[in-house]
């Protein structure tokens, strides 16, 4: 997770990076975000899971409190994912 945000009001990005880089270092893509300010607890997060499977399936490895996220979240977005992407029922067809 890579820290953003100012001074006593922290927002995180989910990222991918090489293990090389610091932790708010150049990053390879964004994955989501955290905001643990968000009072719906629902809300705080988000990822995109499509990319989140390829970088785990290349090898990536995730952090703890990401694993975290991915646990409790993961299954949600997929299947917001996959209520986008089907197209969208005609009545008009018999």
């Amino acid at each position: 997770m890579k820290q953003m945000g100012r001074t006593h009001r922290h927002f995180y990005r989910i990222v991918a990076i090489d293990h090389r880089q610091p932790r708010d270092g150049k990053v390879i893509e964004d994955l989501g975000t955290y905001d643990p300010f968000v009072i719906d607890k629902d809300k705080r997060v988000t990822l995109i899971p499509d990319r989140i499977k390829y970088w785990k399936s290349v090898g990536a490895q995730v952090s703890d409190r990401v694993d975290t996220f991915l646990n409790k979240y993961m299954a949600r977005f997929e299947a917001e994912a996959a209520a986008n992407q089907a197209p969208p029922a005609n009545p008009n067809q018999a």
